[in-house]
Parts: structure tokens; sequence; C-alpha cells
């Protein structure tokens, strides 16, 4: 670091920008919330001098020689707390200089920040090592830090508070792990890749096999071989569908307007109903005014034991061709509860089926020739590329998400990856079996019925370091994704039980970000409450894309109360930070374009409200916010004082513009004020619209060597 980096950081210590508070990382450091001084950082405290800590120098008769202090703090039956002051909302780590010597197998350990609780494992060492507490949100003042002994004995010698430091989102891989992916798959994982770490697509699950019905009058005319509503209109239909009632009556199971929509065969009242699949994307564009650019299927229907079509595949490929929109799909594959139930090829009852775990269905046999899990699993398998292979000569890809949500709660034994925590029958075997199947698919939709239009995606979880091992690698695994359903525990947002929770999750961003060494976008593929704008941004979690579960009879997870807040919603959608159906690129799958502007000249700006350290701005979205634009020729990014050189009193003058627009403002009464030009150099960070404190924590990061260019467009 040169002398001049050196006074100028010397000068915001001493108060320079005292009135800004700025960086939400917490760069600039020098004033807390009430005008105090700020807590220096890193901060590291003995652990026996935490409020009510009490000293100890072995743990009963066991020594642990070679800690720091006096002794050490063990944690067991009192808690010890200590404080720290932040000038700004922002993310921090915590580390725990510790030892575990009560269990072998792991200890749960917990610390709250202001009184909302976070979770770790911390594994056996009767010797001092650092545990990881993660990233936790601290608010603006003075925060409490809170060592809690709902789980405890732990021998804590020191605790370290740092600044968060946020790894580079741009290292994740843009390249599918199928060198064979269709030319259209190829180019939207490009795509993804030049989003991630700049915007978040949004997404909406549909519901699927049904759901959302609406009755109609149609009905079928066994006499005139006709399906028939009330006003005389004439429904299609497939002469081969044509069924026997056990009363003798003739009936087809489903019926298609001109449009191609289909209605179903409903026995009881021996009726026609349809089933409103865009029930919720019609919900978010009549709130919000936009719609989902990514939209999610499932192709659970297909199950051998009740298999029938929904229409999926069609919904799709209209999704994808006619609304330029982004497919993504899980698969609910069901298996028999009761093996000796079920004939292979013969329908079941949908009640002796089963996703979960309470089958004698035997995971491993799946992968075993000769037996009735293998053939089985070859229908399942049969009738998804059947569906697949519909997308793919329409050229439509798909982000695939089978065997979704793996690992479900930790393991209940000493063995941390067994499954014993599983949700579902393909991972109720444990991490080595699930990670066999998952190649097992791969290869046979790859190799047995060439497909080659799926990016890749596999759920992880993380409540420890072993739920790492879940993951099947980089060789077969495109994006990973985390299923965010905490509404009514784990909250970190202090709100109450019953009000939504945007949690932006940043700690469980980053861990996955670290199981997969960066290499790998990340997503949130389900998810309850949408994290609000303010977290996100914050927080700097730079999820790939959020999908909120559908509603139901049971949960209204995108319509409830409980579950969103419309406001939050429709800030989040009309972002410039969010894309939307109508900001995906026209060519998006013939690869011509990466990131679109955010609008265009014919489409309505979003605004939305954000908030920087000192003001409320209003920021209103336009054609210059695209991240393909060139970067203006008399444009030196990073320069916002103009004098050719990037360096901290290029951050200083922008935080004085923001504390004190009348003197360093446009139009201050500074002779250095902050010029025009100067702002459009100094507009380096495109999650807002403007100059905001975030420009000069981007210029204080490109200082310290954490970015290599401060060019917002770059990729």
């Amino acid at each position: 670091m040169n002398r001049k980096i050196q006074k100028l950081i010397s000068l915001a210590a001493a108060g320079v920008l005292a009135a800004a508070q700025a960086g939400s990382s917490a760069l600039f450091t020098s004033v807390a919330a009430d005008g105090g001084t700020a807590t220096k950082f890193p901060y590291t405290i003995e652990g026996e001098d935490m409020e009510d800590a009490e000293l100890w120098e072995k743990i009963y008769q066991t020594e642990l020689p070679g800690y720091s202090g006096k002794g050490f703090f063990y944690l067991t039956a009192k808690p010890a707390s200590f404080e720290v002051t932040v000038p700004e909302d922002g993310m921090y780590s915590i580390t725990v200089h510790g030892a575990q010597i009560l269990n072998e197998e792991g200890r749960q350990q917990a610390v709250k920040i202001n009184g909302v609780k976070y979770t770790t494992q911390a594994a056996y060492s009767d010797k001092w090592v650092d545990y990881d507490f993660g990233m936790v949100r601290m608010n603006k003042g003075v925060n409490k830090i809170e060592f809690i002994c709902e789980y405890g004995y732990m021998a804590i010698d020191t605790v370290t508070i740092s600044n968060a430091e946020f790894p580079d989102l741009s290292k994740a891989s843009g390249t599918t792990c199928d060198p064979d992916a269709t030319p259209e798959t190829k180019a939207l994982m490009a795509y993804l890749k030049s989003v991630y770490g700049k915007h978040i697509l949004s997404g909406q699950q549909e519901i699927y096999g049904g759901g959302h019905e609406v009755a109609t009058t149609i009905r079928f005319d066994a006499e005139k071989k006709k399906c028939v509503d009330q006003d005389g209109k004439e429904y299609t239909f497939d002469e081969a569908d044509i069924s026997t009632a056990d009363d003798g009556s003739k009936f087809v199971w489903k019926c298609f307007d001109e449009e191609g929509q289909q209605y179903n065969y409903q026995s009881q009242n021996r009726n026609y109903t349809l089933n409103d699949y865009n029930y919720e994307v019609r919900y978010i564009r009549e709130l919000t005014g936009e719609e989902p650019a990514i939209r999610g299927f499932d192709f659970g229907s297909y199950c051998p034991c009740y298999a029938w079509d929904d229409g999926v595949a069609k919904r799709m490929i209209d999704w994808a061709k006619n609304k330029n929109g982004i497919c993504t799909a899980s698969w609910h594959v069901n298996v028999p509860v009761t093996k000796a139930d079920y004939t292979l090829g013969e329908p079941l009852d949908f009640g002796r089926t089963t996703y979960k775990p309470n089958t004698d269905f035997v995971t491993a046999n799946c992968m075993v020739e000769g037996t009735m899990e293998y053939d089985y699993f070859q229908l399942c398998m049969k009738n998804l590329a059947a569906e697949l292979k519909k997308l793919q000569d329409a050229g439509v890809p798909v982000i695939f998400r089978p065997f979704h949500e793996a690992e479900g709660n930790p393991s209940n034994t000493q063995d941390p990856i067994d499954g014993s925590g599983a949700w579902f029958w393909w991972s109720k075997e444990g991490a080595v079996v699930y990670n066999k199947l998952w190649t097992f698919l791969q290869d046979t939709l790859r190799d047995e019925y060439g497909l080659h239009n799926l990016i890749y995606e596999q759920n992880l979880y993380a409540w420890s370091d072993n739920s790492a091992k879940w993951y099947s690698g980089d060789d077969k695994v495109d994006i990973v994704g985390y299923d965010k359903y905490n509404c009514q525990y784990n909250r970190h947002d202090g709100k109450q039980a019953g009000t939504p929770n945007e949690d932006a999750e940043a700690g469980l961003f980053y861990t996955l970000n670290k199981f997969v060494k960066g290499n790998k976008m990340v997503s949130m593929p389900e998810n309850d409450t949408v994290p609000s704008l303010k977290n996100m941004t914050v927080e700097h979690a730079y999820w790939l894309y959020f999908c909120p579960w559908y509603d139901s009879e049971q949960e209204h997870f995108l319509c409830g109360e409980q579950y969103q807040d419309p406001k939050t919603l429709t800030e989040l959608y009309q972002s410039d930070f969010c894309i939307t159906l109508s900001e995906l690129p026209k060519d998006l799958y013939k690869g011509g374009s990466s990131e679109q502007p955010k609008t265009t000249a014919s489409t309505t700006s979003k605004t939305t409200t954000t908030t920087t350290s000192t003001t409320t701005a209003t920021v209103t979205s336009t054609a210059a916010s695209s991240s393909t634009a060139p970067t203006p020729a008399d444009v030196k990014y990073g320069d916002a004082n103009c004098d050719g050189e990037i360096d901290m009193s290029d951050a200083v003058l922008i935080m004085q513009s923001l504390a004190n627009p009348n003197k360093y403002g446009i139009n201050g009464s500074d002779s250095k004020h902050i010029t025009e030009k100067g702002e459009r150099n100094a507009d380096v960070d495109i999650t807002a619209k403007g100059v905001t404190s975030n420009d000069a924590l981007r210029i204080q990061e490109f200082l310290l060597g954490k970015l290599s260019s401060l060019d917002p467009y770059e990729k």
C-alpha cells in the first residue's frame, strides 16, 4: 500500500467521513451510529473477559495447555456475552478459538447476535482450534454477541469478529458439465453466468400434477362421440382415449380446446375440469406488473405407478419458445410403499406410493440388474426421457433438479452421511448411494437417451461441513441450490413468527459457495418468503435466482400474508437488481448476447426505493443499465475526482458528496466538489442506479486487491 493510500485511510479513521458512516462491509469504521467510536476490526476478546464469563484453567481433570490470557471460558449452564459497535448494517465473521471434548461425533453450538440465533457444528478437538461460526449480520450501532448454553460444553479461548470477506463470484463456471450440451443449453448457461453476482433472476413454481382446478360444463356425449359444453362448443379428443366406467358408461380422460388447453375427466361429477397452471404467474403479473423470468415445473405425473400426461412438456415449450422464458424442473417420482403390492408396468393406487423414505424399496438396487428396483427405475427414466426429448427436439433447455433436498435433516446417528435425516427415498441410504444414483441417472439420460439439453442443479444443505459430502462433484453438477423454508424458525430478521421471514441467508449462500470452492453458481430453487431487496444487497447474498413454491389448500407460499409481503415482492420485481421475463435477452437461446438492459425504450421504467447510508434515493432503471453496454471513451471507472488516478481520495469524495451534497455534491460550494463526469466515473456498482456508498466500497475493495477491475460491465 503506497503512502498516499495510507494517509487517506488515516484521515478516514480520524473522522473525515464521520457524517457518511459508510461501507456495508465496514471498511470505514471510524464513527458509530450514535456518534461514538466504532469497534476496530478485526476485534478479539479473551473468552474469560466476556460479561458473565467464568475463568477456567482446565475442564475438570482435563488440561488444555496453550490457551492465551489467564485461561478460558467453558460454556456450560451459563451464557457469556460482549458488545461491538458498527457504523452501518453489514456482514461480519465470527471465529472462536476453542476446543470441544464432550462429543466425538461433534456438537452443535449457538451464538446470538442481538437475540437472533446462529448455529454451527463444532467437531471434536482436545487441542485449541478455530471454529468458524460463519457470516452474521450486525446492525448499525451497538450489537450484543452472546454465546448461549442451548447445546454448549465448548471451551472458548478467544472470540474474533472480522469484517466479512466476500469471495469472487465471477470464478463460478459458465460451462455445462455435459461437454455435448446443445447450443441452446450452452447459451442459457452462459447467460446465467453473465448475470450471476450482479442481479437475481425472478422465478415461480407452478402447481404440478393437477391442482387449482376450475370446473367446466364440458361433458362427454357417448352417443355422438363428442365432448361438448352447455353452450354447444365442441372439444377435441383422441378416440384411443375412450374408456369405460364401472357402470358401463363411456368417457374420455381428457379433451382440448382450440388453443390446446387440456381438460381432465372427473369421475365424481362426470364433467371436465382444467388445472389453472397460470395461477401463480397471473398473480405476480397483477401485483407487480411483471412476470418471472424462470418458471418451475415438475415431471412427477409420469411415475410408472400412475403415469398420466399433465401436459408439462407442452407448457414448458410454450414458456420458452413463445414467452422467451427460462424453464426449471424437479422430479417428484414416487415408488411403491410396499414392493410386493406392485406389478411392473401395472397401475398402483396413488395412496400406496410415496416419495418419502417410508418404503421397503431399496435405493441401491436401482443400479443392480435383476432386481425389482432396477426394472422399476428403468421405467421411471424411460418416462422422464420421453418428456425431456420433446423439449430437446423443440430446442428448449432445462435447469433440471432431480433428487432434490437430498440430505434433509442432519444425521441422527454418529455417521454424518448415513441418510438417517433424509426426507425422500432417493437419499435414505446415505450420501454414497445418493451420489451413485445421481451419476447413474445422468449417464443414462446422456448415453442411452441422447439427452443433452439439461443444466444439472443439485440441492445441498449446510448443517455442517459434512453436508458438502452430498455434492456429486464439479464434473456432474452445473448449479448448486438451497431450498429456503424458514418462515417460522431460524429467523435472523428480528421479526415475530407469523410474519414473512425476509432473511437473505447470506451465511448459507457463502457456505454453499465454500462447499463447491466457488466453482458453481448458487441458487435458491425453492423458497417460502422471498428475501427482501435490502437484505440481499446489504448482506451481499447474490443468489442466482429465487423461486417460491406454489399455493395449495394447505399452504399459500405466494399469496399468503404469512409468507409474502406484497410490498416486498413488488419492490424486488420492480428493482434494477431483479431480472423479470420482459428483461431477458430476445436471443437468449442463440447465445448472441449475455446480460440485457433492465429496460428498453419501449418498456415502462421500473422504479424502486433503495436506502443508502445517508439518504433514501428513488432509482429509475434505464436502458443504460445493460451490463453489455460499452464503456464510454471518456469514463475512467473509479476516478471520482477526475485526477487521472484511482486511489482512496476517490472513495472519500464519494462519501463526502453523499454526506454533505451542499458542499461536495455536483453543485457544491467546495472547490473540489464532485462533477457530473466524476459521478459517471464513480458509478461502479450496478446493483443500484446512481452513486451510492457501495461505489466507495468497491473502490476500496479494488485498492485492496479484492477486485481486478472497477468496470461494472466487465465479465
